[in-house]
This record gives structure tokens, C-alpha cells and sequence, in this order.
């Protein structure tokens, strides 16, 4: 049974994951009061540490165990790796530099314990790959063991990197491709000791080019582009339409899976890309509506009602869900973490590295960016794509909730007119069977200004 520890917890989406393989949390870090109220429900018996700030001491001093496992999603904002090392304060990246200290403290004790090196995940929007001040680059080369951070002219969405201290290896990944009906890109960096290979449990190896295969099987069978890989590996099909019945009320969607869902949408709505695209909502009984909270826990792989607890208020919920991770992928990633230290010592590994060339970097480090699917020999390729080998299709229709909706989730005809003014205010393009409902929507105030 392997242990694990996390920070930046949230209302936990790593235990659900970690928790269905053997996994046994030994702590959690969340200083945020509605999402500590949701582990206080759910694990009573895990010690909540509060401030990831002092997990490092805990470590050193035994108060708390160094676990197996470490994970977390801490906010990448800029910071110095070499003003770090040199002792110096900066407040910008004060939480990722702690991540990587609480991360050294737990190999430190490890290391006296005999203990293998921990296996580190964590989890950012893509986005931190594009930061200016290299905040990516600080932080794989903190956490690799480097003194200094590793400049590239551009980093991939995939890739691995070997250091004195730990390989890393990374890999964007999309849940729309894991049974969730949401589009939703996220950065996954994993690492672990010298021993461990990181780059073997996110990367994925095939027979075919799995992007080309998806794509070459959509143009064939003419399918929609939403749904580029549901024919090629003979999932259950959404429905091409966008109308459909559940319960005996009529619903409709205005896309076949959602926009990321952020964690403002409880109560940013209406004057954003949602708002024109359709992505985040839904029509019940020709009635506009926001998806619900229990439909954005569904959203996100969480059971029902996960984070209805005492006292907690819908924003709170949308703010915590939308904060969290997205469940099947932190399962699926393991899974895989489970299948690779399973048959590591049994299996030979590929080695994918001699067959691809190594990305030159201030460092002279082994380093190798990555994006798609690469050929490795004439019989195999490499995915570091965000779409998996085996990809899971989702539907809306076991997302949406029937019964006993609240009215302030539906869009008033007033609300219906705002949207549509801004629209044309704005210039902005809009989903038509969304617009067109809205506009029915809306004349409804005429009718009674008339009446």
C-alpha cells in the first residue's frame, strides 16, 4: 500500500483517484474554509496541516510522515531559482518554491529511512508553459536538482528531462478524451528519483500514429469534427443531435461538450465566452439555464453531491469544483504510476530517447521536447499528445440533472436581452441555436409590455 501526501488539496480529487488503487493519504494542506469543510466531511481522519508553508519543518522534524507519493497544483506565478538558491525572498513564487522544498525535505528523510525517492505530481493550467519569465523552465530544473533554471526558446507540451537529482517528465492532457464532456487542458508534471521513469508512466507507446489514425477515420466516415475519435474506436456515440429526452423533459445542448469550467462560473456568466458559445449551458423545457452544481461535480468525475456539506453556498461549490482536478485523468495517471513500479524491475523499457534528438538548453542537461506523436522505429510511435491511446467519449446526457432546478439557474428574459445587446454592441459571433432560443426568450418582455 502506497502513501501519499498532498498540498493546495482542495476538496481532494487525488484521494478520490489515489484512494481506488490502495492508495493511503497520510495529510492534506488547504488553508481555503469552504474546501477544508468538504475534507472535514469526507476525511475526519486525515490531518488537515493548514499552511503548505510549514509542511517542510513537519517533514524534518517527523511530525509528519514523508510519503510515497507527493502532489499538488500550486500557482506558478515568476519566480528566481537562482535568487532561491542564493537564500533570497520572492513572494511571487513563494508556493512553488516551498513545493519544491516540501518535496527535497520528504527525499531527505527518505533517503535516512533507506526509502526509494518520492514520486511527485503536479498539476497547472498549459498555460504556465508560456509564461515570460520562464516560471516552467524554474521550476522543472528545481525540481530535476539544477542550481539554475533551464532556458529554451520554447517549451513543448510534452517532454522529459533528466537531472542530477530526479527525471521529470510532463505531458498536456485533455479530459474531453477520459469520459468527461468537457474540454479541459491541463499540465501534468511528474518526477521521482533517479530510478524512476517518469517519462514511461505519462508517455504511451503504439503500433499507430494514434492523431493520424483518429483523423484519417473521421474524414472516412464523415463524422463531426466534436467527435473525431468516437467511430474509430467504436464508442458509444453522442447522439448528432443536439436534442434529446431524459426523465420526460426535453433538453437541449448547444455543443457536444463544454468549455473548461472555471471557477468563477457561479457568479461570471453572462458577459463571457460562455455566454456566446453555449459551451456552459443548457435548455430544459426551451428554458436557458447555467449547469448546476451537482452537474459541474458530474463534469468533473466527482460523485453526486460530493460538496454539498454544512454551510456551504453554490458559489462556493462552482469556486471549489472548478478548482479541482479532473478525476479520471489523476486516476488514469494512477493506474499507470501502479502498472510502471509493478513491472519496472520485470520489463525493459523502450528507449524511446536514442531515436529522438535532445533539445539543446543552457544546461548541456538531457533534455528532450516533445509534442504529438513521434516515430520511434518502423514499428512503434511515441503519444505525448494530449488525446490518450485509448480515449473515453462523454456524454452530456449523464451530466444533466432533472428535477426540482432552482429558478435563479435560469436566464430571465431580461438576462436573455443583456447578453444579446452586449453581442451586438460588441460585434461578437454567437452559436445560432443559442441566439435563436434567446431572442424567443427575450420578446417574452415585449409580449407583456404589449399585454
Amino acid at each position: 500500500m502506497l502513501t501519499f501526501g498532498s498540498v493546495c488539496s482542495g476538496i481532494e480529487a487525488s484521494q478520490l483517484a489515489f484512494s481506488s488503487f490502495g492508495f493511503n493519504q497520510q495529510w492534506s494542506s488547504e488553508i481555503a474554509e469552504f474546501p477544508s469543510k468538504v475534507l472535514e466531511h469526507h476525511y475526519s481522519t486525515i490531518p488537515n496541516v493548514g499552511d503548505m508553508t510549514n509542511i517542510p519543518k513537519l517533514i524534518l522534524d517527523k511530525k509528519i510522515d514523508a510519503p510515497d507519493l507527493f502532489c499538488g497544483g500550486t500557482p506558478c506565478q515568476a519566480f528566481s531559482l537562482a535568487g532561491w538558491k542564493n537564500g533570497l525572498a520572492d513572494k511571487r513564487g513563494q508556493l512553488t518554491i516551498t513545493f519544491i522544498e516540501i518535496a527535497n525535505a520528504i527525499d531527505k528523510i527518505r533517503a535516512k529511512e533507506k526509502k526509494s525517492s518520492s514520486i511527485i505530481l503536479w498539476e497547472n493550467v498549459e498555460g504556465v508553459l508560456n509564461d515570460k519569465t520562464n516560471a516552467f523552465g524554474n521550476f522543472i530544473a528545481g525540481l530535476a536538482g539544477y542550481d539554475n533554471e533551464i532556458k529554451v526558446s520554447k517549451w513543448s507540451k510534452s517532454g522529459y528531462l533528466e537531472g542530477p537529482d530526479r527525471n521529470v517528465a510532463w505531458r498536456v492532457i485533455d479530459a474531453k478524451y477520459f469520459g468527461l464532456p468537457q474540454q479541459r487542458k491541463r499540465l501534468y508534471v511528474l518526477a521521482g528519483g533517479k530510478n524512476f521513469r517518469p517519462d514511461h508512466v505519462l508517455f504511451e507507446f503504439d503500433k499507430k500514429n494514434i492523431l493520424k489514425y483518429i483523423k484519417s477515420t473521421s474524414q472516412s466516415s464523415q463524422i463531426s469534427s466534436n467527435n473525431l475519435f468516437q467511430e474509430a474506436f467504436n464508442l458509444k456515440a453522442s447522439s448528432s443531435e443536439r436534442i434529446f429526452y431524459k426523465n420526460g423533459y426535453k433538453f437541449e445542448v448547444f455543443r457536444e461538450y463544454t468549455d473548461c469550467l472555471y471557477a468563477a462560473y457561479g457568479t461570471k456568466w453572462n458577459g463571457n465566452a460562455a455566454a456566446y458559445n453555449g459551451s456552459l449551458y443548457i435548455a430544459q423545457n426551451d428554458r436557458i439555464r447555467r449547469l448546476t452544481p451537482l452537474e459541474c461535480e458530474r463534469l468533473m468525475g466527482f460523485p453526486d453531491n460530493y460538496t454539498l456539506v454544512n454551510g456551504n453556498s453554490d458559489t462556493n461549490r462552482f469556486q471549489a469544483i472548478g478548482n479541482s482536478w479532473a478525476v479520471p485523468v489523476v486516476k488514469w495517471i494512477c493506474e499507470k504510476i501502479v502498472s510502471h513500479l509493478k513491472n519496472n524491475s520485470e520489463k525493459k523499457l523502450i528507449e524511446w530517447d536514442k531515436s529522438v534528438r535532445k533539445t539543446d538548453n543552457n544546461q548541456k542537461a538531457n533534455l528532450f521536447l516533445l509534442d504529438g506523436v513521434s516515430l520511434i522505429n518502423q514499428n512503434l510511435y511515441l503519444n505525448t499528445s494530449a488525446i490518450p491511446n485509448k480515449p473515453t467519449e462523454g456524454d452530456l446526457k449523464n451530466i444533466v440533472e432533472t428535477e426540482d432546478i432552482p429558478e435563479k439557474f435560469y436566464l430571465s428574459a431580461q438576462a436573455c436581452k443583456g447578453i444579446l445587446r452586449r453581442k451586438n454592441e460588441r460585434d461578437l459571433k454567437m452559436n445560432q441555436q443559442l441566439e435563436k432560443l434567446m431572442m424567443e426568450i427575450s420578446l417574452q418582455i415585449e409580449k407583456v409590455q404589449v399585454a
